[in-house]
């Protein structure tokens, strides 16, 4: 049982002002796992105040004081690589060797991005007479989603800390063990009191109380779209700067040549992995309508092919995060068969032989992109099949979205997969695999705005001051 009932703030483990809890559940298994205690808007005062603080000195360390920290936080994160992954399993069902692979090396990668970019940043840059410097911009709120939650924390914290900002970091209330465990990496590595600090709670309390605290320069969320749209409107009366990356409804357009069985079941799998729950996710999957049957079998057969069942097992997926996400998703799957989709593989219920869990069948429907299940963002293993005429009939329909986070193209003719990504008005696209810790990540259109990951991410906590005259 893990039980985590203290916040991180001023350089301590301090109780809430408040006492009051909630319970953890472990998805794959519907019992208790831990607890932790929820904060209040004075839980949030006194952490707000502390980096404050802490903002004046830290702002003004140097390059080399900033990867001293990191390097040290790095070596912490490697000695607990093993607790993470555990605590990851646990609060959100990932299959073990997701958990301690891909999860827990998105966290590392950002480290490492992080330190590699820091060591030669251009803070400073000379324009003639005039000196450009980017500063920090203060004291930042991040408030992380559960869905990959070493990877959206990391992604968050490490640039802020690289770049001089302080920071209060609101995790998860439904997966809040493993920021608990980066908390106590970053307590040992001997970060500066008041410079990262964290509270647990509820999204309604404390994200509202960070959104609209007056001390509070700079939010950084990463979930919904209803609930950024509130933190944009909460944060406009105190003109804060709001970074937001938020849903999405992915295109993978599959090209018409010889490796189109081997991109379907690829894609296939890839919408399959971490449950569904993933945001830039390929859930529209785009197959030339002269090869319909032969993709459709792909498909199916790959999706056939997933092992679901115990995360602590050799398995492919587990369960998704709670109750209300399983009741979510089989609600899409029903609206699915309602509006006349082709059920191709999966369907409602949990996988034969599962009977406790939230465990939901790697799914796949033939439809079309008018369908609620291709508009919406469903957060599960649903797979929407859509079939092109031709190359701009492909284009147009992966457009023809709200969203705008990702998008993937997959074929043998390069020149070709190159132009349709051109046309694409996604944030990140995604030619025949590959992934990079510099490249900038984010959305278009209601996906949010601002960018992450690389330098780029760094930007989002810098201000810009023109020095005139300088030379």
């Amino acid at each position: 049982m893990r039980d985590h009932l203290y916040f991180y703030i001023d350089g301590q483990w301090v109780d809430p002002v408040e006492p009051k809890t909630a319970e953890v559940i472990n998805p794959a298994t519907e019992q208790v796992a831990g607890h932790i205690a929820l904060g209040s808007v004075a839980d949030v005062d006194k952490a707000v105040a502390a980096a404050r603080r802490a903002f004046p000195t830290w702002s003004e360390t140097t390059r080399n004081q900033r990867l001293d920290l990191l390097r040290a936080i790095q070596a912490e994160y490697q000695r607990r690589l093993p607790d993470l992954g555990a605590a990851i399993r646990e609060e959100m069902g990932a299959p073990s060797g997701l958990a301690n692979g891909f999860h827990v090396g998105l966290g590392a990668g950002h480290l490492q991005t992080a330190i590699e970019l820091l060591e030669n940043f251009a803070f400073e840059e000379l324009r003639g007479a005039t000196l450009i410097r980017r500063e920090p911009i203060g004291v930042c709120a991040l408030i992380t989603p559960w869905n990959w939650p070493m990877n959206q924390t990391c992604v968050k914290v490490f640039p802020a800390l690289a770049t001089g900002c302080t920071m209060i970091l609101k995790p998860p209330q439904l997966a809040p063990f493993s920021a608990q465990i980066l908390a106590e990496i970053i307590d040992a590595a001997g970060i500066p009191a008041g410079v990262f600090n964290m509270v647990q709670g509820q999204g309604s309390v404390i994200g509202t109380a960070l959104s609209t605290h007056e001390d509070v320069d700079m939010i950084s969320f990463t979930g919904s779209e209803p609930v950024g749209v509130q933190i944009q409107k909460d944060a406009a009366t105190t003109v804060k700067r709001v970074g937001l990356e938020l849903g999405g409804k992915s295109a993978f357009i599959v090209l018409d040549d010889a490796a189109l069985a081997d991109n379907v079941t690829g894609a296939t799998a890839g919408m399959m992995g971490n449950s569904g729950q993933t945001c830039s996710a390929g859930s529209r999957l785009l197959v030339p309508a002269a090869r319909l049957d032969e993709a459709l079998a792909a498909a199916k057969a790959a999706a056939d092919a997933v092992t679901v069942g115990d995360p602590a097992g050799d398995v492919a997926m587990g369960p998704v995060v709670s109750k209300a996400q399983y009741n979510i998703i089989q609600d899409y799957i029903a609206k699915g068969v309602a509006e006349g989709a082709t059920l191709i593989a999966g369907g409602p219920g949990r996988p034969d032989g599962i009977d406790k869990g939230w465990f939901v069948r790697p799914t796949i429907f033939l439809g079309d992109n008018d369908m609620v299940i291709a508009r919406e963002e469903i957060f599960g293993p649903v797979l929407v099949i859509i079939p092109y005429d031709d190359v701009d009939d492909a284009v147009a329909i992966a457009n023809d979205s709200p969203f705008g986070l990702a998008g993937y193209v997959n074929g043998l003719d390069t020149s070709l997969v190159h132009a349709i990504a051109r046309r694409l008005r996604t944030g990140w696209v995604s030619m025949n695999g590959g992934l990079d810790f510099h490249a900038p990540f984010g959305g278009y259109k209601r996906s949010g705005n601002g960018r992450e990951w690389g330098e780029f991410g760094f930007h989002e906590y810098l201000e810009v001051k023109s020095m005139l005259g300088y030379a």
